[in-house]
Order: C-alpha cells, then sequence, then structure tokens
C-alpha cells in the first residue's frame, strides 16, 4: 500500500473511533486509562526505564503528563523491537511503527534517549549495541539506502514504481545524508556513556569508510556519481528530477541529498541542516577512530571532510532576509540560489543545537529561529491549538508535534519551553500518544496512531525538563 495513503488510512479514518472510547476517560476528574500495551506483550522490558517511570509519575504533580510519560517513552522498547543473536552479536531490529521497515535515521532516533541508562541497564545496553550492529549491515548492503527489512531476501513494493537499483531487502532507497549521521551519532553516544569499544569491530570501520567515501562522492566534484532515483508517482516531493539526479549544483564542498529526512525530494541539493549534521558526525566518527587506534588514515580523512563542508556551510549557507537579517537557508544549489524554510523532521534548522551542530546562542541561529518559528516560513502554522512546524509531507495545516518537542528541546527560555509542554500535553487528542502530525485547528484530526520516533522524543523532553527544570512540568 501507499505510504502516504497508509498513513492518512490509519491515522485520520481511525481517529475518531480512538478518541471516542479514550479522550471521555482522560477528562478532568477521571482516572487516566490504561492505554500501554500489556506486560506481556511488549517486545522488550527494562528495568531501569521502569524505574524511571515510576519516579516521575509519583513525583510529578500533573498526573496528566505522567501518563503520557509513562506511555510514550518507553513505546519504542514496548512495540518496535525485535532482539536476536545473530553471529555471536547482539542484533536489533528496529521498525518506525505502523511501518514494518527499519529507517536509519528513526531507528538511532528512537533509542537515542535510553543511553543514559544504560549503565543501570546491561540488558538494554546490548539492545542498543544490537541497533549499531544492525545498522552496520544495512550501510554495508546499501549506503544509498534509508529503510531496510529485516528479512534480506524480502524484495520491497517499491520495487515496481522505483527507477534505481533495489537490492533484496531493502524497503526504500531515498539518498539521505541524515542517514549515514544518525548511526554516527548514536555510536558516538554508546561510546560515550558506556565506554564499551568492543562494538567497533572491522564491519564497523569497514562500514564508516564507506560512508565516508559515499559522503565524498555525493560532493560531486567528479561527476554526478552512481545514485540516481525516480518514481511513477503523482507525488511531486517522492520523486526526483533531471533524470533521477536532480536539479544543477555548483560543486562547492556541501553534500548533495536528494531527500530530506522527511523523505520528501529536496529543492535544491544541498540541504543545510543535513550538512551541517553531517560536519557534526564526521567529527564525533574522527573521535571514536582516534580512541581505536591505528586508524589514524581513517580518523584524519572523516576530520578532513568535516572540515572541508564546514567551510563549504560557511561560504553557502548564509543568506539574508529583509525582515531577519542573516540567517541559513534551508536549502541551496551553490548558483546563488537558495530555498528559505524549515521542516519539522529532523535534522533541521530549528535542531540545529540539539544535534550539537551550533550553539543555541550562535547569532545566525537565533536569527534563523526567529524566522523558522514565524508564519514568514511557508511551513510554519498556526491555529486555534496548535502551532509549529510541518511540511510538505502530509501537507498544508498540519502542524508535527515533534517540532514542538524540538522548540521546547533546544529553548532557554523558561516560558517558552511551558508553553511547550502545555501545548504537547493538549495534542494527544485523548489517546495518550504523540502523532506524526495533527491539524492546527482540531488535534483530533491526526496522521500516524503509531509512531514510535515522535513518542520516545517527546518522552526524551519530559525527562530532561524533571531532570534541569521540574517546576515547569507543574
Amino acid at each position: 500500500m501507499d505510504r502516504r495513503k497508509f498513513i492518512r488510512q490509519s491515522g485520520l479514518a481511525t481517529a475518531a473511533l480512538v478518541i471516542g472510547a479514550k479522550a471521555r476517560a482522560a477528562g478532568p476528574g477521571n482516572n487516566f486509562p490504561d492505554v500501554r500495551v500489556p506486560l506481556a506483550s511488549r517486545k522488550f522490558s527494562s528495568k531501569a526505564v521502569e524505574q524511571l517511570i515510576s519516579d516521575i509519575r509519583k513525583k510529578l504533580g500533573n498526573k496528566e503528563m505522567g501518563w503520557l510519560f509513562e506511555n510514550c517513552f518507553p513505546n519504542t522498547l514496548d512495540t518496535t523491537v525485535e532482539f536476536t543473536m545473530t553471529d555471536g552479536k547482539p542484533d536489533t531490529y528496529v521498525i518506525t511503527g505502523d511501518i514494518d521497515a527499519m529507517w536509519l535515521r528513526d531507528s538511532s532516533a528512537q533509542v537515542w534517549p535510553y543511553i543514559p541508562l544504560c549503565h543501570q541497564d546491561k540488558d538494554l545496553q546490548q539492545l542498543i549495541r544490537g541497533v549499531i550492529n544492525r545498522q552496520v549491515k544495512c550501510i554495508l548492503k546499501d549506503p544509498y539506502a534509508n529503510a531496510f527489512y529485516k528479512d534480506e531476501n524480502k524484495i520491497s513494493e517499491w520495487k515496481q514504481s522505483d527507477i534505481t537499483d533495489m537490492k533484496p531487502g531493502i524497503h526504500e532507497r531515498k539518498w539521505e545524508v541524515d542517514s549515514l549521521c544518525y548511526p554516527i551519532r548514536l555510536a558516538h553516544g554508546y561510546l560515550a556513556e558506556t565506554g564499551d569499544m568492543s562494538v567497533f569491530d572491522e564491519q564497523w570501520v569497514e562500514a564508516m569508510r564507506l560512508v565516508v567515501a559515499t559522503f565524498k562522492t555525493q560532493q560531486r566534484f567528479e561527476g554526478a556519481g552512481p545514485y540516481t532515483f525516480q518514481r511513477n508517482t503523482a507525488w511531486a516531493t517522492d520523486g526526483v528530477p533531471m533524470g533521477g539526479y536532480g536539479y544543477p549544483a555548483h560543486p562547492n564542498g556541501l553534500i548533495c541529498s536528494m531527500f530530506r529526512p522527511s523523505d520528501d525530494a529536496t529543492i535544491f541539493p544541498y540541504l543545510v541542516p543535513s550538512n551541517f549534521f553531517a560536519v557534526q558526525s564526521l567529527l564525533q566518527l574522527e573521535e571514536i577512530l582516534t580512541r581505536k587506534g591505528k586508524l589514524q588514515q581513517d580518523a584524519g580523512a572523516a576530520k578532513a571532510l568535516a572540515m572541508q563542508v564546514s567551510a563549504a556551510l560557511k561560504r553557502n549557507a548564509i543568506t539574508r532576509h529583509p525582515k531577519y537579517g542573516e540567517l541559513y537557508a534551508y536549502e541551496v544549489n551553490g548558483f546563488g540560489s537558495f530555498n528559505l524554510m524549515d521542516d519539522a523532521n529532523i535534522p533541521s534548522l530549528l535542531s540545529l543545537p540539539y544535534l550539537g551542530a551550533v550553539k543555541a546562542s550562535d547569532p545566525l541561529y537565533k536569527q534563523t529561529r526567529n524566522y523558522v518559528l514565524s508564519t514568514d516560513n511557508p511551513f510554519f502554522f498556526k491555529g486555534k491549538k496548535l502551532a509549529g512546524t510541518g511540511g510538505p509531507h502530509v501537507g498544508l495545516d498540519m502542524v508535527w508535534p515533534m517540532s514542538i518537542v524540538m522548540r521546547g528541546l533546544t529553548s532557554t527560555d523558561d516560558k517558552e519551553i511551558k508553553y511547550c509542554l502545555d501545548t504537547l500535553q493538549h495534542c494527544h487528542a485523548g489517546t495518550g500518544f504523540m502523532h506524526e502530525s495533527a491539524h492546527k485547528d482540531d488535534p483530533s484530526k491526526f496522521t500516524r496512531k503509531w509512531f514510535a520516533w515522535a513518542n520516545t522524543i517527546f518522552g526524551e523532553f519530559i525527562w530532561k525538563t524533571y531532570r534541569e527544570k521540574p517546576s515547569l512540568l507543574g
């Protein structure tokens, strides 16, 4: 089934039934319904996660927020992970929720908030180690693919419509720079918490060499490279023009990305947030390789590429807006053209401090943020109930709760953080979970009732606020 059609059917078509049953139970003065997967049916249970949930629920005066945290934070573990041992190594397959495929981006982001709990729960650590191992297999199979199946012989539904080099075991082959950044971020975060170097074996090193080589190829200094993608579809954002290579870009050191982290095609090939993410990821890769030892050449190659992309961003990613002054463009082409907007999916311009790519105090970021969080951004929607960033993926007037979470995670202002928390508390439409998107005037009109990334990152935001500014949680 077409992904966009499936998302709408699984969200909007069932929303009324879900809300009718649950919103009444979750109303003022009532006990909140038990909507979490029963213990016996959960894919994985972590003692450390359960203890954290218990602690937060006991201490929060805001009972609805505690209920939402209990539902959302463990949703990835409850519903999306499959752990096995393969060839003596942990192997964890992570689906997004209502789509049985593993995205390199989503799988990394879904387990990211659990990393700080690894030192309390060795089984959880083993699970995350398994994600790293599985991602290595995916990258080595095809560094240009964004989503994979557990069954390496499964043929994708997109095989019939996509004009690209589709191998068995690949769900979708949309080249997105961030797909190769997220596994590095996960590996770096895992190492920082656990100190466990054993996961970085020869296969991992081979995969990282392929990451660097792919990035360099997609700088396109020596031609367009081997990747092309076209799709027989009525959706303009699902295909790549100009024979599958995208619109022309002037080689300048930036890395071409044919798709955004929303899985929508770029307009101009140099996707600025993803290039910032690549710089940060390459520097993290250099750090891991240096720590591993005897890989000076590989570490040096990662650092050199990071410096080249960073310099290119300084030369090409900044433009001037008549109202906001200098700010970062969302996409550029190296010829002087730029696309001013932001998308809810991460990496976004809004998310750059969250990813460690820029500081929240950086003047250019602050000016960019002011633009992004305004109606001058064509994909910032403000309605009766919600205000936040959306994107072309599900259409106009649909705010992504993830963007409200990211606004809170990157804010240093207590009032803004509180605003984000209050908004999120009232956008779940009685279901007890976050969704992919919700209508700006009516949160009961939402897409994807089961979208684990949105749930987990919401939990990450609650936990961060609980640690740093508990009074804001009420």
